[in-house]
């Protein structure tokens, strides 16, 4: 975690919400090189059709003038099955949760997220200047707290940001449970983040048509192997979608992510033969961890929350010195590392090196 900057005499001060932030600094460095299961990204990267593209559009004209999406919007809208007027291209999901906050929070309003969840939620929230509510999932078996939620919600609420599956617990919701949280917040926007839906297969985006209040978003960073041209999608209703343009910078997305995007789409095979993978890997690390008496928490996304106690920290580290990265998240859920679901042979070379300091 970065560290707290300090006001000097001369500058300027910043916003009370930017001041109040804890700074937030993610541990990308010094992973070249190794086995990458800290960040649930695609473990063997994205297709060849997509380097092919870029290695043919990386020209000193392609560089110089600025991104055109009228191309890229229909291609990737038949892909996921919306019409090009319910879709916005963002840079990451990172700009999508950023554009709904501010289109749909001002200073003050009440913006709920679920506790432990990705980052970004309560980042942009706080940056926003909003008053964050945190739901906890329920600490036996880190389920998804419905009624907790639908109980918190009420007429200040402006916001509610939800992942499915969620990051980190791999916990997932079904869509009645959605729709019930729908209803229950017709007042506020709800974004349901699919970032790993490939890996559970269920999607709020037929949901679009009836729910003038839901917004789905989707990520090119995960499945897709593209995670390095920041790139995703937010779905809703036209005129969400017109509001939500209205606050987003006009060229915010670059030209070869939106490009590369559309080969990634067409390459559906890439995108399944992977799925396949991972879960099958999953199913292999499921059943190593228990062999080794570890327990863990049944995922749906990519990843899988372990139960290391005590020793958490420190085999992360012993994994890190073998070149094998996990990511620990004790600072949140105690005694928990998260590791990515990759490959078979990736998963069995982590048993291996997890089953040497265990």
């Amino acid at each position: 975690m970065a560290k707290t900057p300090r006001l000097r005499k001369g500058m300027p001060r910043p916003r009370q919400s930017v001041l109040d932030m804890a700074p937030y600094s993610p541990p990308t460095d010094g992973r070249a090189g190794k086995l990458r299961l800290d960040f649930n990204e695609n473990t063997l990267g994205c297709s060849p059709r997509v380097l092919e593209f870029l290695k043919g559009n990386l020209t000193a004209e392609h560089m110089a003038v600025y991104p055109e999406y009228s191309q890229v919007r229909p291609a990737l809208a038949e892909f996921f099955r919306v019409r090009p007027e319910q879709m916005l291209l963002t840079n990451g999901t990172d700009e999508a949760i950023q554009l709904l906050v501010n289109t749909y929070a001002n200073a003050g309003d009440e913006v709920v997220v679920l506790r432990p969840a990705y980052a970004m939620y309560r980042f942009y929230a706080e940056v926003a200047g909003a008053c964050i509510r945190e739901i906890d999932y329920r600490p036996e078996d880190l389920a998804f707290p419905l009624e907790e939620l639908l109980a918190a919600i009420g007429p200040s609420t402006k916001a509610i940001l939800i992942a499915n599956p969620n990051n980190p617990t791999g916990t997932g919701v079904q869509l009645p449970a959605i729709e019930k949280i729908l209803k229950r917040a017709r007042n506020a926007a709800v974004l349901i983040d699919e970032a790993y839906f490939e890996f559970c297969g269920i999607t709020g985006l037929p949901l679009i048509e009836r729910s003038p209040n839901l917004f789905v978003s989707r990520t090119f960073s995960k499945v897709f192997g593209m995670a390095a041209l920041r790139l995703g999608c937010l779905f809703s209703q036209p005129a969400n979608i017109a509001f939500l343009h209205k606050a987003q910078s006009p060229y915010s997305v670059n030209a070869l992510a939106a490009l590369a995007a559309v080969e990634a789409v067409r390459d559906r095979a890439y995108v399944e033969e992977y799925v396949a993978e991972v879960l099958a890997a999953r199913e292999l690390l499921g059943v190593g961890l228990e062999l080794l008496g570890i327990p863990y928490f049944r995922s749906m996304g990519n990843f899988i929350l372990m139960r290391l106690g005590r020793r958490a920290v420190q085999i992360r580290d012993r994994l890190r010195e073998q070149g094998v990265l996990v990511r620990d998240r004790s600072y949140e859920i105690p005694g928990c590392v998260r590791v990515t679901v990759g490959t078979r042979e990736q998963v069995r070379r982590f048993l291996g090196e997890l089953e040497k300091i265990w």
